[in-house]
């Protein structure tokens, strides 16, 4: 169905019509209740029969609406007009990836931060065990602030029901006519496994934002060829070109965090986009060590070796200055010594004189002192312990 400026839809003012595409068209509407502008998702009347494409439409409302992440698209509420359904979303001011391609690519710093947010949208998606299944550069909007957004969850399935009495979404987002062998998604940002039409995990997303982050730093798709059939080979048995032909300066570490995302095997990727993230604000920060990102528990451990490291460092510390101390004192003149009287046994093979001068260290722990050999010869200083 068409909406016209200055209509209603539910309590929502229609202002104008932002776009269309297969799956519908996309209005920019005022909430009167809340004081705020949104935008209304209307799944084409054509189309809104169809069973399959409304479960899609449903899925992709329910799937943003389980998340609340600042990198991924906001749902408000969903609702049916003249039995088409509409999700109410943010309404974003900006441009999608897609279009910000279309004039180059950006800055090598620049598409690693918005590399950094996109994983850590995704992340989010993936701790409830939502996978997007069609990443893009046409579902990634880059707002006029600089966020980036992750959109269309109309692909996404939940990989794993959560426990009875869970928080979050537990709705099976599976559409009819998913079945083993189909093939989903976009196909030159496909991961090998969904290009098999096999199932897919959360590492497919790992892949395809492989492919994402690739055309961002090189300006190419990593994987799109003539045909249909040539690019789904290239996923499965082709590497991408080095990064490092595109004539661009791309940090090593950036190249080699993407030659992990694209690996075939999904076993050799990045296990989690948790651990993406913190690998890219490595990169971000010039690192040349990025590391996983630790456990609670591991950080636990790694901060108590840190004080037992600090006080063992600490102890040698006092012993070397003692020694320093000890040494500095021994190398002195006796006569520089404090003068105090004791009584000491002279050292085999040596004597004292009769009224010996006898120097205490000023912590009263060592003894100096000048004796003679048998024949009255001057021997030397000799120390021992108080």
């Amino acid at each position: 169905m068409s909406l016209s400026p200055g209509g209603r839809l539910g309590p929502y003012e229609v202002v104008a019509l932002v776009g269309a595409g297969a799956m519908g068209e996309v209005y920019r509407a005022r909430d009167p209740r809340l004081g705020r502008d949104v935008a209304i998702k209307v799944l084409a009347s054509a189309v809104s029969g169809d069973a399959d494409r409304l479960t899609r439409f449903e899925q992709e409302a329910r799937a943003a609406a389980a998340l609340n992440h600042p990198n991924i698209l906001a749902v408000f509420d969903i609702g049916h007009v003249a039995g088409s359904p509409y999700i109410v979303s943010e309404l974003l001011e900006g441009e999608t990836l897609r279009e910000r391609l279309k004039g180059g690519p950006p800055p090598v710093r620049e598409a690693i931060e918005y590399a950094v947010q996109m994983a850590h949208g995704l992340a989010a998606a993936h701790d409830k065990h939502i996978v997007h299944r069609d990443l893009k550069p046409d579902n990634i909007f880059i707002t006029t602030d600089g966020r980036v957004k992750i959109l269309d969850f109309g692909l996404a399935k939940l990989t794993e029901q959560e426990p009875a009495g869970g928080v979050g979404s537990v709705v099976s987002t599976n559409p009819p006519g998913t079945q083993p062998g189909m093939v989903l998604g976009t196909l030159a940002y496909m991961s090998p496994e969904q290009a098999r039409g096999i199932p897919a995990d959360h590492r497919s997303d790992v892949f395809s934002f492989g492919a994402v982050l690739y055309e961002m730093l090189s300006g190419r798709s990593p994987f799109q060829r003539d045909t249909a059939a040539d690019t789904i080979s290239a996923i499965l048995k082709e590497d991408p070109a080095d990064l490092s032909t595109g004539g661009r300066p791309i940090p090593p570490l950036v190249a080699r965090i993407v030659e992990r995302c694209l690996e075939k095997v999904p076993t050799r990727r990045f296990q989690s986009t948790d651990d993406l993230a913190f690998a890219l604000v490595g990169a971000s920060a010039g690192s040349e060590h990025a590391m996983p990102r630790p456990t609670p528990s591991t950080t636990r451990s790694r901060r108590g070796k840190a004080v037992a490291l600090v006080a063992a460092s600490a102890a040698v510390a006092v012993l070397a200055a003692a020694a320093v101390a000890t040494v500095a004192y021994l190398r002195q003149e006796p006569d520089a010594l404090p003068l105090v009287k004791l009584n000491v046994t002279a050292p085999p093979g040596a004597t004292l004189p009769a009224d010996p001068m006898i120097k205490l260290s000023p912590d009263g722990s060592i003894l100096a002192f000048i004796a003679a050999t048998a024949d009255g010869v001057r021997a030397g200083r000799f120390t021992r312990r108080a």
